[in-house]
């Protein structure tokens, strides 16, 4: 407890949101398509800002692309940039997936925004519920990225390519893996069937991978979906 206690009063202190995902890449860094540094921020920036359009976002924020390999994205509490790190980038096979990673800081910098001060405490319930703020940000980011033309399943995909699976969440800022990716599909399942029912993901293997190791949790939520709505179609 003491350990969580401390890594959250540092993102405080130092004005970082909560981040899509961190750990350290130790493979050798791909070419990539784009060679140059200021290609690579154009590409980010193209991404980023037209998320930022198409949903019509009236709060201000930047977007960096860093070289570094770790594999990581977050956006900062103060300034409300949101840094993206080749690390990750080097994971991404689509804009769509890259939109999915943006899509989410994009959500924690609105955030930022809010309360007295123009937001200058808005950060202090991501110390004591970080959990919560992460899921509202994946599904949020997933409206996010329908409203720009991208394919939200591919928050799933980038999810299940990144992610480690911790065995327990009670001490960690982020929900367990597993559970992330149930979360984001059964939001799609219930307010954007269409990506299931025409799913272009549906022969990509970490797709494929996902509905092998998520059966269970997928099997609650239809139980879940049609006490409500007394749905009868599954969408795999």
């Amino acid at each position: 407890m003491k350990k969580f206690l401390i890594l959250s009063l540092c993102g405080l202190l130092f004005g970082i949101a909560p981040s899509f995902a961190s750990t350290e890449l130790n493979e050798s860094e791909p070419i990539g398509v784009f060679k140059t540094q200021q290609q690579k921020q154009r590409y980010i920036n193209s991404i980023g800002f037209r998320i930022l359009n198409a949903n019509k976002i009236k709060q201000r924020m930047n977007f960096i692309y860093s070289s570094k390999k770790t594999i990581n994205a977050f956006s900062t509490h103060v300034g409300r940039s949101i840094t993206i790190y080749h690390g990750i980038i080097a994971y991404t096979d689509s804009e769509d997936e890259i939109a999915a990673i943006l899509s989410h800081e994009i959500s924690h910098s609105i955030d930022s925004y809010q309360g007295i001060f123009r937001g200058t405490f808005s950060n202090l319930p991501h110390l004591f519920v970080p959990r919560k703020y992460e899921r509202k940000a994946d599904k949020r980011g997933v409206d996010f990225m329908v409203n720009a033309g991208y394919n939200p399943v591919a928050m799933i995909v980038m999810m299940n390519k990144v992610f480690p699976q911790d065995r327990y969440e009670f001490l960690s800022t982020h929900p367990l893996a597993s559970r992330r990716m149930a979360y984001v599909y059964e939001y799609i399942y219930t307010k954007y069937p269409q990506y299931l029912k025409n799913n272009i993901y549906q022969d990509n293997i970490y797709y494929q991978n996902f509905l092998l190791t998520s059966q269970d949790n997928r099997r609650k939520l239809q139980k879940k979906i049609e006490s409500k709505s007394d749905k009868r179609v599954r969408y795999d």
